[in-house]
């Protein structure tokens, strides 16, 4: 073997996704393996999913690539310094050379390369990867390729020019799922939720600005592959895999209109029926959009509102009306289909009368499934740049992710936990009344949980 392929999540140590066992390869990695294979050049992929540590530090050593590519994100990136720690002071593996990617290494270069990275790529992974391949057996002219940044002979960090992005993404291999087993996968999906589910990406890029969201591997664009190769991969995916659903990672999986129309041709025409559920935006949707969703057998749509305030939506640069939101919302669910939104509270200068507007809009636009999380700012994200005057806890960057940097806010940071336990209990108990379970001991319980909440908002309201 002369280059390995692999990441550092192990599900064995991650508490919260062990509660809700809902995993997905790795897309990213099987991308590049893709291209590579494609291409000609020796690789193995070591998917650490389902593994330990113990194990991938035994398969590195039995194998001894030359060099190994490690994908990071904030997920991930403090337990793969540590690894790479452990890997720099391991005699037989401190000659391997490292090489990282992903999101997090585009605004945090430096520090990665100070921190045991030998070289990263920046950006979209496939070109670059691919010349940094043919540098490491040749003449190691690595200056010479653009996205790669790396630790020269004598220490310093280099950053070269970034690299162009892939336009004709037609060109691109699948995924090359076949070099990881995805029975692990397809297994857990049915043992935990009754169906197995796998994931597919048919673009890369988003052309909209929200303030909060990181955009440092595939940049601000929109580019996508035809309806007809991504129709090709479904059956592919069906034909090997035979899975129950499918889960499309695209940013806005509507932005084309054009698009969706002759995909959902193009699932008709071959009569495939696979229920799948996408990421979109409200103003994206339509009823004739929403019919050709259905029609492709889409069963479930998130939506996008991060908040019930308007004012803090035009903050975040949203570009979406809250209205219309709810209205999309009770129209996906007219043709018969499930909607989920996501919200994020702890934005800067949010107040309580937001977050009051928050449950009220979520009671309103009645979603199916929502999700909730204290906002945090990415570096390189609008929002990072908006706070950092104002960040008052960062911790060291090596052993914390950008998830734990607190900022100045309208209220302490744990009046934000409380309120997401409110938002929670609410709008749960208004759901068992609408259904008539007014009395039950579940709805009884969040509403409980819901008053304790608000009572300890106020506390810190006034503190």
């Amino acid at each position: 073997m002369s280059i390995l392929l692999t990441h550092g999540y192990f599900l064995e140590e991650d508490e919260k996704e062990q509660e809700i066992m809902r995993p997905y390869p790795p897309l990213g990695l099987l991308y590049i393996s893709g291209y590579l294979e494609q291409q000609g050049v020796e690789h193995e992929v070591l998917d650490s999913t389902f593994s330990s540590e113990k194990k991938w530090f035994d398969f590195v050593r039995e194998y001894q690539p030359k060099a190994i590519a490690l994908y990071t994100n904030l997920m991930t990136k403090v337990k793969i310094l540590d690894m790479i720690k452990k890997f720099k002071s391991d005699e037989e593996l401190k000659d391997i050379k490292i090489l990282m990617g992903g999101p997090d290494v585009t605004y945090n270069w430096e520090a990665y390369l100070k921190h045991g990275a030998d070289f990263l790529v920046i950006g979209e992974g496939e070109e670059t990867f691919l010349d940094f391949t043919k540098e490491l057996y040749a003449d190691q002219k690595y200056e010479t390729i653009p996205g790669l940044a790396f630790v020269n002979e004598n220490g310093g960090v280099v950053k070269n020019p970034p690299r162009i992005k892939i336009k004709e993404v037609d060109l691109l291999s699948l995924p090359n799922r076949k070099k990881i087993d995805l029975s692990n996968y397809l297994k857990v999906w049915k043992d935990h939720h009754g169906k197995s589910t796998l994931n597919i990406s048919t673009q890369r890029g988003c052309p909209y600005t929200c303030q909060w969201c990181s955009t440092a591997v595939y940049g601000q664009s929109y580019r996508r592959r035809s309806p007809e190769l991504v129709v090709d991969e479904i059956e592919y995916l069906i034909k090997e895999y035979n899975p129950d659903a499918l889960w499309f990672v695209d940013d806005v999986f509507t932005v084309s209109h054009k698009w969706l129309a002759d995909f959902s041709a193009e699932m008709q025409r071959r009569g495939i029926s696979i229920p799948f559920e996408c990421i979109t935006r409200a103003e994206r949707l339509n009823e004739t959009v929403l019919n050709e969703l259905k029609l492709a057998g889409c069963f479930r749509i998130w939506i996008g509102a991060e908040s019930g305030s308007q004012r803090i939506i035009d903050l975040m640069k949203r570009q979406v009306d809250i209205n219309k939101v709810a209205e999309m919302m009770q129209l996906t669910q007219h043709f018969g289909m499930e909607a989920g939104t996501f919200i994020m509270v702890g934005y800067p200068t949010e107040t309580k009368e937001d977050i009051n507007l928050t449950i009220d809009y979520l009671k309103k636009a009645n979603p199916n499934h929502f999700t909730i999380t204290v906002a945090y700012p990415i570096k390189g994200t609008g929002l990072y740049t908006q706070i950092e005057s104002k960040i008052i806890e960062k911790p060291e960057w090596s052993t914390s992710t950008d998830r734990e940097i607190d900022f100045e806010r309208t209220y302490p940071r744990k009046y934000y936990d409380h309120a997401v336990r409110r938002i929670v209990n609410e709008v749960n108990f208004h759901k068992a009344k609408m259904k008539g379970k007014f009395f039950s001991k579940h709805a009884l319980g969040s509403k409980v949980k819901s008053v304790i909440s608000t009572y300890q908002m106020k506390k810190l309201e006034q503190s």
